[in-house]
């Protein structure tokens, strides 16, 4: 699916702060915070944003790879698309595997 992506095609990495709405964007470690931008991104984020990221985090692969070694929470619906949009199997990510044991009762 992002075989086509280009870095020109990235709104100069720049994540939409409304994505990051809880945090102090003033003190925040893009680094340290990828995968809770993962997070935003999948769940809320649009085309442009995804794009934003890849070219944040250099690239579709080391994306792919927070997705599948660093995200530990995604609703049903995020979940699905990452699988399919970066090809991995649902059991490869990690949030799948570390569900939690209660859900919550507004989890769609």
């Amino acid at each position: 699916m992002w075989s086509n992506w280009k870095k020109e095609e990235a709104k100069n990495g720049a994540i939409p702060s409304q994505l990051l709405w809880d945090v102090d964007m003033a003190r925040f470690d893009w680094h340290k915070g990828r995968a809770l931008v993962a997070q935003r991104v999948a769940e809320r984020g649009d085309l442009d944003d995804f794009y934003a990221m890849f070219s944040l985090y250099g690239g579709v692969d080391e994306v792919r790879n927070i997705y599948k070694n660093e995200v530990t929470e995604l609703n049903p619906r995020a979940l699905t698309f990452i699988s399919v949009a970066f090809n991995l199997k649902k059991e490869e990510i990690k949030c799948y595997t570390h569900k939690r044991s209660k859900a919550i009762p507004w989890d769609y």
